[in-house]
């Protein structure tokens, strides 16, 4: 597995990694692996960008300890890649997502022209069962309970566990918000905001959601509608750590992060019998898989297949 060319070392390997990546600089000027890592981040922005960094962080940094050029790499490299992260105990999950990125990096360094074959084409990747993941998804009286301590914490806390928990928002959107995003339209009050992807969207806002953003923004007329105790833009990290605060003081056992609360709406909306094509133009997925693996209650024994088929079974039964 040595490489003797190998060009990659413990020191430069956040090197390869430009900060941003704003700035891709001539392919002559930067080895080759630097050339195609930029060139492979470039294509990404904002939380995305910063996960996919950590991944081609993780697999460069392992290549760079068995001084393994990335670029040479082969099948069995990628394979036995796989075996180490399964070996340091990671989460099926997690391996499923950096060998993700790490196949993405290969594919698009084919295209641009940084690599001549992408070896992670014939690797066997993790099957990865969403039904087994534990995603943290809150009970409607846990939500309630949830929602009457953030009114109590402050009117930030109120507005960012609503416009999570009822309007599906990612942390980011809800974080970048502002009060010149709000606006008034064909009877109702609607949020702008920038999703995923650079997507455009029209978020109506219902009435418990728009007085708790109308006490967060006071009588403010721009800047920022969630705001740290500092008076700042609140970050996904502050929302993170406000969450956790709020969830010790109802006494929840499950850890509840942002996106738990994005899962509840989802859950919440499905449950109360919301279409699944609805649900999906209110999550603002391409693919209503995507959608349906964000239904944390498939496994509700209540709604479970089997009590409408054998009613149905049982009332054909003679005496």
């Amino acid at each position: 597995m040595d490489n003797p060319t190998n060009n990659v070392t413990d020191n430069n390997v956040t090197d390869n990694l430009i900060e941003g990546v704003e700035f891709l600089p001539a392919r002559e000027r930067r080895d080759p692996t630097s050339y195609a890592v930029a060139s492979f981040l470039a294509r990404y922005r904002g939380l995305t960008l910063r996960a996919y960094r950590q991944d081609m962080l993780a697999f460069l940094r392992w290549c760079a300890q068995r001084q393994l050029e990335p670029l040479t790499a082969e099948r069995p490299h990628l394979e036995l890649y796989l075996r180490w992260m399964e070996a340091e105990g990671l989460a099926p999950a997690t391996i499923g997502r950096r060998f993700g990125t790490v196949a993405g990096f290969y594919k698009y360094a084919v295209i641009d022209g940084n690599a001549t074959a992408n070896p992670t084409l014939a690797v066997t990747r993790p099957r990865v069962a969403w039904e087994g993941q534990r995603r943290t998804v809150l009970h409607p009286l846990e939500y309630a309970a949830l929602l009457t301590a953030a009114r109590h914490d402050s009117p930030s806390s109120h507005a960012l566990v609503a416009m999570l928990g009822m309007l599906g928002l990612r942390v980011s959107e809800a974080g970048n918000a502002d009060i010149t995003d709000l606006h008034y339209e064909s009877g109702y009050e609607l949020l702008s905001i920038m999703g995923k992807g650079s997507k455009p969207a029209q978020i109506p806002l219902p009435v418990p959601v728009l007085r708790a953003v109308h006490e967060a923004t006071d009588d403010r007329k721009a800047g920022p509608i969630l705001l740290n105790h500092s008076g700042t833009r609140m970050t996904p990290a502050s929302a993170a750590g406000r969450l956790r605060h709020l969830t010790n003081v109802i006494g929840l056992e499950h850890p509840t992060s942002p996106h738990s609360l994005r899962r509840t709406f989802c859950t919440a909306g499905l449950i109360s019998g919301v279409p699944l094509r609805e649900m999906q133009y209110a999550m603002r997925h391409a693919d209503s898989r995507t959608t349906l693996r964000y239904d944390m209650s498939r496994a509700n024994l209540d709604r479970h297949a089997a009590h409408p088929v054998a009613a149905y079974l049982a009332g054909m039964a003679v005496g």
